[in-house]
């Protein structure tokens, strides 16, 4: 609980530093930052010469899968992935079996977190109940067992009467309505983004305007009410555009965007691999551009993995059939580095940001911070660390990744939660 980081370049944006310094943290908070600083007796030391050391990386996008799925992923397993990628704490999608829409899930997710999770973890609960998307859930009494935000993701709530009552009924809580903007009736038993590459390859494609629809309709939602819808795996162009133009009118709107939607197009599913099909689809390179500059500017507040893990017979039906998703919490660090801050299309202050104090801001989570008495949750990062995705090593249960095989610069180097190295 105890611990001095020596010769670290301290890089907390919230705080305005990015220098070299000794952090000491002392009882699981940041007691103290400076040069020089004298380790108390007792006190073990890291020495992070030429390495980042950022307060702790949030993912808010997270499906731990338990209870229900415990084939495909755990509590333990998954956030020994979320350690292993640099992640000190997550949120975890209430689409389990069953459903996280009552006290008596979130609170057995919770216990389960104390016992084997090795970061921290924040459950989501469901909209409506069972994700049917007819009747609302207690949210009240998911609220306050400890849900940080509700969402039915996976599914769209597609009553517009229902969705208005639920931002109203989320309001006493200040917690935000995550929205997943796909319209059932465009989306419908398509398999990748409607395009040219859909054509070619003889795939029913879904239009950008299936997620487009939905999120200018939870704009609207959100100016009547004066609640905070937040959009998840923002994927198009349009959708971005919304978002900007919303914020700018002072609508309480928010959006994140998953590492696949930064860093590959609709042009990845030519090789037919099962891996490349997600919700929302991979988009057109122009979405992508859009994407990488609204998470530049801040019209994206952060950057979520929407960790999807699945069996290996869910991922090896034909292209068409396969579960939608894929794992993304050990590969979406070292990815964002190499191939976002490397080349310079953001910085690493940015970046940091919107893995960091942007999701604890969003989501009113302890965090995002290194000054003093803030909890010890950092992610230590060596820039140079030479890597190859390797999906056999992955923590997680799982191993549906697009990613296997790349190879790049920029690692999580250590992992550390109140102040203690996480080992993996």
């Amino acid at each position: 609980m105890s611990l001095l980081i020596r010769n670290g370049r301290v890089l907390d944006p919230a705080a305005g530093v990015d220098e070299v310094q000794d952090l000491l943290v002392v009882d699981g908070r940041i007691a103290l930052a400076g040069a020089n600083l004298a380790a108390p007796p007792g006190v073990a030391a890291v020495d992070a010469t030429g390495k980042v050391v950022c307060p702790g990386f949030i993912d808010i996008h997270t499906h731990l899968r338990e209870p229900g799925f415990e084939y495909k992923e755990t509590v333990a397993s998954g956030t020994r992935a979320a350690a292993a990628g640099g992640f000190t704490a997550v949120c975890c999608m209430a689409n389990t079996f069953p459903v996280n829409d009552n006290r008596a899930v979130t609170d057995y997710i919770l216990a389960r977190a104390r016992v084997e999770g090795v970061v921290r973890v924040y459950p989501i609960g469901a909209v409506t109940r069972n994700l049917e998307g007819k009747q609302l859930a207690e949210l009240a009494e998911q609220a306050e067992a400890g849900c940080v935000a509700f969402s039915d993701d996976g599914q769209c709530v597609m009553n517009a009467e229902l969705y208005r009552r639920a931002m109203e009924y989320a309001l006493p809580f200040g917690t935000p309505i995550i929205s997943h903007a796909e319209d059932h009736d465009l989306a419908r038993n398509t398999a990748m983004h409607e395009g040219l590459v859909s054509t070619e390859l003889g795939l029913t494609g879904q239009p950008a305007a299936a997620e487009e629809v939905m999120v200018a309709r939870d704009i609207v939602l959100a100016e009547l009410t004066g609640a905070h819808v937040h959009i998840a795996h923002i994927s198009t162009a349009g959708a971005v555009r919304m978002v900007r133009d919303a914020r700018a009118r002072g609508v309480r709107v928010t959006a994140e965007v998953t590492p696949h939607h930064l860093l590959l197009t609709d042009e990845a599913v030519r090789g037919w691999d099962p891996n490349t099909k997600m919700s929302p689809p991979l988009r057109t390179k122009r979405d992508v551009e859009a994407l990488i500059e609204a998470l530049a500017d801040g019209t994206i507040d952060c950057v979520a993995t929407d960790h999807a893990p699945h069996a290996l017979a869910e991922k090896e039906d034909e292209f068409a059939e396969a579960a939608n998703g894929i794992v993304g919490l050990e590969t979406a660090v070292p990815l964002l580095l190499d191939r976002l801050v490397r080349p310079g299309l953001i910085d690493l202050a940015t970046l940091v940001t919107r893995l960091s104090p942007g999701p604890a801001r969003l989501l009113d989570l302890p965090g995002g911070s290194l000054g003093p008495g803030a909890p010890a949750d950092i992610t230590i990062l060596d820039l140079d660390a030479r890597w190859t995705i390797d999906p056999a090593r992955f923590r997680s249960r799982a191993r549906n990744t697009p990613f296997g095989g790349w190879t790049g610069a920029g690692a999580p180097w250590m992992t550390i939660v109140a102040g203690a190295p996480v080992v993996t």
